[in-house]
């Protein structure tokens, strides 16, 4: 069953899923306070080195802990594990100190063109010029809620209000591996080529997932991301730079 749990600055609530997983959940929706405190339990959880715990993965409003369930008969051997749990968020998501493996990162990228064919449809669609909606994409660090559909590929914001826009209605068969596109108040960055329906404003030469390196994700949910606009030349540069 679930388990409300309060502290002096949240609550969130235990909810088992199957016999291998506990949904920490924060709320409903998506919102950058709630965002943080699933970004500060997991940078918590990990630290702490739970035994049977296999990943620990947070998501906008969520946190899965996955466990082995072998580990953890009888039950009260997972209420153990609950307990912990609540031990460590307690402290964890007390005050205002930001998750301990929280980052900036940069992310180089060439808006419009043939790098971004909806950026001129984005700035009509909201109202604005095409360097008006750079500004306001490239003006302020963003945050990585999740890592979503591709392996990684971040999602992130949440942006000004006034680049508020929905996904495209027709979704492209083929999206460049690179590309930054926005939807709904926020970016993904496509980091292989994939479908797709999100609006592209920009690609990067950056490599979002690579198996040879470590980590193999440049991105992770918890850094803030601030974009860079560069030119064509400087994004050629770096894409030869990044093979």
């Amino acid at each position: 069953m679930p388990e409300n749990v309060s502290g002096p600055d949240t609550a969130w609530t235990i909810i088992p899923q199957g016999d291998r997983c506990l949904l920490l959940a924060f709320g409903n929706g998506i919102d950058i306070e709630t965002g943080r405190l699933c970004g500060k339990a997991a940078s918590a959880l990990r630290a702490a080195g739970l035994a049977g715990v296999s990943d620990i993965v947070p998501a906008f409003n969520s946190v899965a802990v996955h466990y082995q369930p072998r580990l953890f008969r009888p039950h009260g051997a997972l209420l153990e594990l609950m307990d912990q749990i609540r031990l460590i968020l307690a402290d964890a998501l007390s005050g205002d100190k930001p998750a301990e493996d929280a980052r900036q990162v940069d992310i180089p990228v060439c808006y419009g063109g043939e790098h971004g064919p909806d950026l001129e449809d984005v700035a009509r669609h909201c109202g604005l010029s095409p360097q008006e909606v750079i500004r306001l994409h490239s003006g302020t660090p963003a945050y990585v809620f999740m890592l979503g559909f591709a392996p990684g590929a971040p999602y992130i914001g949440i942006h000004d209000p006034k680049l508020a826009i929905g996904r495209r209605d027709t979704p492209r068969t083929v999206v460049p591996a690179g590309s930054v596109a926005i939807a709904n108040l926020q970016t993904v960055i496509y980091p292989n080529a994939s479908p797709g329906g999100w609006n592209l404003i920009g690609s990067t030469p950056s490599v979002l997932f690579d198996p040879a390196r470590e980590p193999v994700t440049l991105l992770a949910p918890g850094d803030t991301v601030r974009f860079v606009p560069i030119g064509p030349d400087d994004y050629l540069a770096l894409k030869r730079a990044s093979k």
